[in-house]
């Protein structure tokens, strides 16, 4: 048993020789496909790329596994400057140049052969990979399972002889997810692992706090605990995430163990990591995009670029002017040279999409008129239209150094005008209640507001309270202007008319009195009285300002059929 194993070893030694000196010779820039002058970003750039690209996971092509080894390995030896300088100067990371005397060894259920001293890194073609061993020293070793272990096999020498050319020469080059006799990364070295990126791990809880509606555009990337590459998927996201300086956030997403969000989400977990964008059309509302580009950092940071908020409103401010509307939001207008939307805008526009309406658009010239209007002297500059319709220039000469303070400024602009517009709401709804003043119907005011003394008075009919809300605006806002006569104060005398309201459900004996039917059938409608003459009209037409002005209009000019009354309205 002892004799063909030593056979065995002994015509293999010139083979790991050989092994050895050939991982040694692969120019590390040639792997990596960049020059010598490369920084250490361009170099990390291309490991991410090159990785990605022929990682086992990814890659099932013949000689990809091999490949991916040698990218980890050629980066290993870039991102280590003082390797790097040894391999520049003498062809070899450690500074030698050539092979120091060896030894052969067991270990584990791993023959290993090593090149200069204990210690040092080895790559394994069994579980493992890239793994540095104990001891001081940083020389390279090749190892290759044999399988099995030394109480099992039946062999001392801890291996099956039926599985080495099977080990040595595989043939099929497929990725084997239990990495027995296949290439792999241990997880523990510099060049084993994609260099780690500061995604934060998102559960439903996190997800419906920090994401869902907040505004914010999220990479999310969805794995599960069996896909092996999204170690690497997670450097580049970090990467790009960082650089865009807050307008974008990162996060990962585990489906295994967050079925329910997973589910939540329409996206179904596999062996595949899959990235996704969480991003806000112009209507505002979130939608999940799948990302299906190269996972190198610039084409990531353009698709992250494309699909930010579209929340603005691109405007030509020779045909704009700040509309009228009756919702109580402050509108926010954003002016710079910029052919496209700004990033940060765009940006600001999804966090506050739901507290501001958002336009923006390009000017070079302040002595546009649009500028000259509104007294803006300088670019980029933001200009306001608070609820009530006071403008203001919330500051001009915008100046910022990068996309973090940007959005920085904005917000701190857009919180203060925010502020300044619920004063002036509150102010003006304060100032609106004041200037209502139509009085509820009740038997101490009837003969003050629908008294002999009082010519014509115009009485609001309700049934639901929406209806009394409706009717007391049209009606205070027709109390304030100068129609043929004055409105009647309560004096009980003059040449006036009145305004009042009449809850119909408290008092159907008071409609009776005009009309048998009571006017059952309507919700709201106004009636006119004539208390000398004792006729009435009734307006039971749309309740607009418009249409009751007309209706108000006609029957002080006598353009209008009275009919006579059942009886005099009176209270019980």
């Amino acid at each position: 048993m002892i004799r063909p194993v030593l056979l065995f070893v002994l015509l293999a030694l010139p083979f790991f020789f050989i092994l050895s000196r050939g991982a040694k010779t692969l120019d590390p820039y040639k792997v990596l496909e960049v020059e010598k002058s490369a920084t250490q970003r361009d170099i990390q750039k291309a490991f991410h790329k090159l990785s990605l690209k022929y990682h086992p996971d990814k890659n099932k092509n013949k000689g990809a596994q091999e490949k991916f080894a040698e990218i980890n390995n050629a980066y290993e030896i870039l991102s280590d400057e003082d390797k790097r300088k040894n391999y520049d100067l003498y062809g070899d990371a450690q500074g030698k140049t050539g092979f120091d005397e060896g030894n052969f060894g067991n270990r584990e259920g791993y023959t290993y052969f090593t090149s200069g001293g204990p210690g040092g890194e080895h790559f394994t073609s069994g579980p493992g990979g890239w793994q540095t061993t104990s001891g001081q020293g940083n020389s390279r070793s090749f190892s290759f399972s044999f399988g099995g272990d030394s109480s099992t096999s039946g062999s001392p020498f801890g291996f099956d002889m039926g599985d080495i050319f099977s080990n040595f020469f595989r043939t099929s080059g497929k990725y084997n997810g239990n990495h027995q006799g296949g290439f792999s990364s241990s997880g523990t070295g510099p060049n084993s692992e994609f260099p780690p990126g500061n995604i934060e791990d998102i559960d439903l809880q996190s997800f419906n706090k920090k994401i869902r509606d907040q505004g914010m555009t999220w990479l999310l990337l969805f794995y599960s605990s069996s896909s092996k590459g999204h170690t690497a998927i997670e450097s580049v996201i970090s990467d790009v995430a960082n650089s865009l300086h807050g307008a974008v956030k990162a996060g990962k997403i585990n489906c295994q163990t967050e079925q329910a969000l997973c589910r939540d989400l329409g996206v179904q977990a596999s062996k595949l990591d899959r990235l996704f964008i969480y991003r806000y059309g112009s209507s505002g509302r979130d939608s999940l995009l799948e990302y299906n580009g190269e996972f190198d950092a610039r084409s990531l940071k353009s698709f992250c670029q494309e699909h930010m908020p579209r929340i603005s409103k691109r405007v030509d401010l020779s045909r704009f002017e700040f509309p009228s509307t009756n919702e109580n939001l402050p509108q926010v207008l954003l002016l710079s040279t910029k052919k496209d939307t700004p990033i940060m805008w765009r940006v600001i526009s999804g966090l506050y999409r739901k507290r501001f309406t958002f336009y923006d658009a390009e000017v070079h010239d302040v002595s546009h008129p649009f500028l000259k209007k509104y007294e803006v002297k300088a670019l980029p500059a933001l200009v306001g239209r608070l609820s009530n319709g006071d403008t203001y220039v919330l500051k001009a000469g915008i100046a910022v150094k990068d996309l973090q303070s940007g959005i920085n400024e904005l917000k701190s602009l857009l919180e203060s005008f925010e502020r300044k517009n619920k004063a002036a709401s509150s102010q003006s709804k304060k100032t609106e209640s004041q200037e209502k003043s139509i009085p509820l119907l009740t038997p101490s005011n009837m003969n003050t507001l629908c008294g002999d003394a009082t010519p014509v008075c115009f009485i609001g009919v309700f049934r639901s309270q929406k209806a009394r809300e409706k009717l007391d605006n049209i009606l205070s806002a027709l109390s304030r202007k100068t129609l043929v006569r004055k409105q009647n104060q309560g004096l009980g005398h003059g040449d006036s008319i009145s305004y009042s309201l009449l809850d119909a459900k408290k008092q159907p004996q008071i409609l009776s009195s005009f009309d048998r039917s009571g006017f059952k059938s309507f919700d709201a409608f106004i009636l006119s009285y004539k208390p000398r003459k004792g006729k009435f009209a009734a307006y039971t037409g749309e309740l607009t300002m418009e249409e009751v002005e007309k209706f108000v209009g006609s029957v002080l000019n006598g353009d209008v059929i009275f009919t006579k009354i059942r009886q005099n309205p009176t209270f019980r």
